[in-house]
């Protein structure tokens, strides 16, 4: 990681601090950016945040390529038992999964739906993660586990497992649990419930585990060609 100097000294951070910078650009700049609603009839910030917005289909990509890249390094490995690439094929799964999710299996695409789940949907479409139980009981708390597994539990529980994201890349997951967590713990409390900015905190996640399989891909190509 790069020295950092401020005008209290320098900082070494152990950490990529690019989620720190993504947010501060989006609630300190996008946020208040004017004009939105006068050129696209919204404001900046929701039209990232939207259902079928740009941060979405960004996620869409980062989780497609990272299932390709996973299933990659899957289909090259020798030893196919061996922990480290079960964790691959589990990550190929989830992420065809999740992309697939992301687009409602194509249906935002081609339009085509199957009409016995959508009529059930939350949000009226094809997808299986805004089923009814699914999205009100056990969306928010997968996500908040996963992203403390991957963001903390992973690397200090196993740091030589190499196919878990390492510390690193922690603050793409960490912050996306302290989102969660703080949204669902609202819903308890005695104040309003704090907005909810999924797509903001959702695309730290998928650029997380993306960067994280980018990465391995580059390492793991030069041994296989070893």
């Amino acid at each position: 990681m790069k020295e950092i100097n401020t005008p209290w000294g320098s900082i070494t951070p152990k950490v990529d601090l690019f989620p720190i910078y993504y947010l501060m650009f989006i609630y300190g700049f996008i946020y208040i950016l004017p004009f939105g609603k006068s050129l696209i009839d919204i404001t900046w910030f929701d039209f990232l945040n939207s259902e079928d917005g740009p941060l979405e289909w960004i996620q869409f990509f980062q989780y497609f390529f990272a299932s390709i890249i996973s299933a990659y390094i899957f289909i090259k490995s020798r030893n196919k038992k061996s922990i480290e690439i079960l964790i691959w094929l589990v990550f190929d799964i989830a992420c065809f999964i999740v992309a697939g999710e992301e687009i409602s299996w194509s249906e935002r695409l081609t339009g085509f739906s199957l009409n016995y789940i959508s009529e059930i949907n939350v949000q009226g479409e094809t997808n299986f993660h805004n089923m009814p139980f699914f999205h009100h009981n056990l969306l928010d708390p997968s996500l908040t586990i996963s992203s403390l597994f991957l963001g903390w539990i992973g690397w200090r529980k196993w740091p030589n497992i190499k196919s878990l994201p390492g510390k690193e890349l922690s603050l793409y997951f960490l912050f996306v649990a302290l989102f969660y967590f703080y949204f669902d713990i609202s819903w308890a409390s005695t104040t309003s419930q704090i907005r909810n900015d999924q797509e903001i905190f959702e695309l730290l996640f998928s650029s997380g585990i993306f960067i994280h399989c980018i990465r391995q891909f580059n390492q793991i190509r030069k041994s296989f060609k070893m």
